[in-house]
C-alpha cells in the first residue's frame, strides 16, 4: 500500500497505537520552524502496512518561505565551524546507530542489516565532506609567462550558491540525503530538501539532528506536500541556483525541461551489467553476481540488472549462482536473519513479477525464487532470458538476477552498451588486456574489475552518462564542485 495523504492534525511526536507499537508524528521544517498543517502523509511498513509514522505536510507558502529564509541568510560558517557542524552530526548519529537503522528498515522495508550498512555509509558521508571542509583547492596563476603576460598573478577561490534544492528517492533513505545536504553544507550553500514520500522520516530525523549539531536554521528546510505546491515550484523558481536530483529518468529529464537557467544535477537509473568472462574466477563472479543483484533488495541504482556470461562457462555459473542465491533468506525486515527485505511497494513488487512473466512467456526459465506476497519478492534467478527482454532492457528495481549469454568480448561490448542506460559495469575477468578494453569501450560513467558496477567509495567521483544521467559527478568532493562556484582576481605581483 503506497503511504496517504490524509486530513488530521500531528500534535505530539510519538503516539501509541492499538498494537502497542509507536507511531512517529514529525513534521516538515521551514528554516528550522516545525510546520503546522491539517494535511498529513501517512508512512506504511511496506512489510505488514502498519503506520511507521506521518508527517504534517507543506504547502505553496511553506516553499516560499523556505527559499526567503535562505536568501536572507544569517550566520556564516566559517570553514572550521562547517567541519564542527558536519563531525558533530555524524557523532550524534552513530549515537543513534540502531535507532536510526530501525527507522530506515521500518518506513522502507529494506532488511535491518541493510540499514546498519546504510548507518557506516552516511558516517563515512559526513566525515569525508567534514574533511574536506579543512582543505582549500584554490590555485594561482602567474601572468608573465607569455609574451603578452603582465606582472600579476591570478588568485581562485570558491564561494557558496545562494540556495540549492535537493531532491532524493526512496532506496536510500538515509545515505541519499547525506550524499546531497553534506557537501551543501561544507561548501556553505545553503539547501532546500525535498525526500521521497515514501521514506520521509529518516530525512526529517537527519535534519533535527543537524539542528542540534548547530547548523543555523536558514541552511537547511525539508519540506514534502503536493508537487504542484513543493517539487514543481523548487524546480522552476528562478531564486534557485541549482536542483540536484536522483530518481527516474521520466522526472529527471522533467526537470531537465523545466528548471530553467540554473545548474542541473541529474543521476538517473541504471542498467547494470556484470560481465563475466570465460577466464573468471567462479567463485569471485558468483558472489559478485549475488551481492551486486540481492543486496538492498535490487533497490540500487548501481545493482547487477543483468548478468552476462560467457557462453562456455553459463551453464556451470548458473548452477552455482542457484546454490548461492538460496543463502538471501527473504522475509521480516526487522530480523537479522533476514538478507532481503521487501521492495517499496506492492506493486513495485507486481511490477517485477510481471516482467519476469513475460520473461517466461518469451522463453526464459525461473530456477530459483520468483514468488512474491505483498511487497515481497523472493530472490529470483532467471535463466535464458532473452535480449530483448523488458527485464533487460528496462531498468528492474529489485532482486532479480537474469542471465545473459555471450559468444566473445565484441559481443559482451555491444550487448552491455545495448540498453539506453550507462552509470556502471562490472567486469569478472584476470586477463589485463581483457580488463583494460572494457574499461575502455564500455558506454558507462564507471567500470570496476573483479568487483560489483557499485563499488566506490564515499568521496571517488559517482555518475553516469546517457539516460543514467548529464555527466555530472557526484561523490562528495564532485558534490562540493557543483555546490559553489569559482571566484578569480588578479592582484600585481
Amino acid at each position: 500500500m503506497s503511504n496517504t495523504i490524509i486530513s488530521a492534525t500531528a500534535n505530539s511526536e510519538e503516539v501509541a497505537v492499538a498494537n502497542g507499537t509507536h507511531v512517529l508524528n514529525l513534521s516538515c521544517y521551514v528554516a528550522g520552524k516545525p510546520i503546522a498543517s491539517d494535511n498529513v502523509l501517512q508512512v506504511r511498513s511496506p512489510y505488514d502496512n502498519r503506520i511507521v509514522g506521518t508527517v504534517a505536510l507543506a504547502g505553496a507558502k511553506e516553499t516560499n518561505e523556505a527559499i526567503e529564509a535562505a536568501l536572507k541568510g544569517g550566520k556564516k560558517l566559517n570553514r572550521y565551524e562547517r567541519y564542527s557542524v558536519l563531525d558533530k552530526t555524524r557523532h550524534l548519529l552513530m549515537q543513534r546507530k540502531e535507532e536510526m537503522a530501525q527507522l530506515i528498515s521500518a518506513e522502507s522495508g529494506l532488511a535491518i542489516r541493510e540499514a546498519r550498512y546504510e548507518m557506516g555509509r552516511a558516517n563515512d558521508v559526513l566525515m569525508f565532506a567534514a574533511i574536506e571542509c579543512l582543505k582549500d583547492d584554490g590555485q594561482i596563476f602567474s601572468c608573465d609567462i607569455s609574451p603578452n603576460g603582465k606582472a600579476r598573478k591570478i588568485f581562485t577561490f570558491r564561494e557558496p550558491l545562494n540556495v540549492a534544492v535537493a531532491i532524493t528517492p526512496f532506496n536510500h533513505p538515509l545515505n541519499q540525503v547525506v550524499h546531497k545536504i553534506a557537501p551543501a553544507i561544507a561548501s556553505g550553500t545553503p539547501v532546500i530538501l525535498k525526500p521521497s514520500e515514501k521514506t520521509p522520516l529518516t530525512a526529517i530525523r537527519l535534519t533535527e539532528i543537524l539542528y542540534e549539531a548547530g547548523l543555523p536554521h536558514y541552511m537547511l528546510s525539508v519540506l514534502l506536500g503536493p508537487t504542484s505546491e513543493v517539487a514543481e515550484q523548487l524546480v522552476k523558481d528562478e531564486r534557485i541556483d541549482l536542483v540536484s536530483f536522483t530518481g527516474s529518468v521520466a522526472v529527471g529529464k522533467h526537470i531537465a525541461k523545466t528548471a530553467g537557467y540554473k545548474k542541473v544535477i541529474l543521476e538517473l537509473g541504471g542498467n547494470d551489467p556484470l560481465i563475466i568472462l570465460e577466464d573468471a574466477d567462479m567463485n569471485l563472479a558468483v558472489t559478485l553476481a549475488a551481492e551486486g543483484a540481492f543486496r538492498n533488495s535490487g533497490q540500487r541504482c548501481t545493482a547487477v540488472k543483468r548478468i552476462l556470461v560467457h557462453e562456455n562457462i553459463k551453464a556451470a555459473f548458473t548452477k552455482c549462482l542457484v546454490e548461492k542465491a538460496k543463502e538471501y533468506t527473504c522475509g521480516d525486515p526487522a530480523d537479522s536473519e533476514t538478507k532481503v527485505g521487501t521492495v517499496i511497494d506492492e506493486p513495485a513488487a507486481i511490477y517485477l513479477e510481471d516482467v519476469t512473466k513475460k520473461a517466461v512467456a518469451a522463453g526464459a526459465k525461473v530456477l530459483l525464487g520468483g514468488k512474491r506476497e505483498g511487497a515481497l519478492l523472493e530472490p529470483t534467478v532467471i535463466a535464458d532470458v532473452p535480449r530483448d527482454a523488458q527485464m533487460v532492457m528496462c531498468e528492474s528495481f529489485g532482486p532479480l538476477a537474469p542471465i545473459l549469454g555471450f559468444t566473445d568480448i565484441d559481443d559482451a561490448i555491444a550487448l552491455s552498451n545495448s540498453t539506453s542506460y550507462g552509470l556502471s559495469a562490472g567486469v569478472v575477468t584476470n586477463n589485463m588486456q581483457h580488463a583494460i578494453r572494457f574499461v575502455k569501450e564500455l558506454k558507462v560513467g564507471t567500470v570496476n574489475i573483479n568487483e560489483v558496477p557499485g563499488y566506490r567509495i564515499e568521496n571517488s567521483p559517482f555518475g553516469g552518462i546517457k539516460d543514467s544521467g548529464l555527466g555530472i559527478k557526484e561523490g562528495v568532493i564532485e558534490a562540493m564542485k557543483c555546490f559553489s562556484f569559482i571566484k578569480t582576481f588578479s592582484m600585481p605581483w
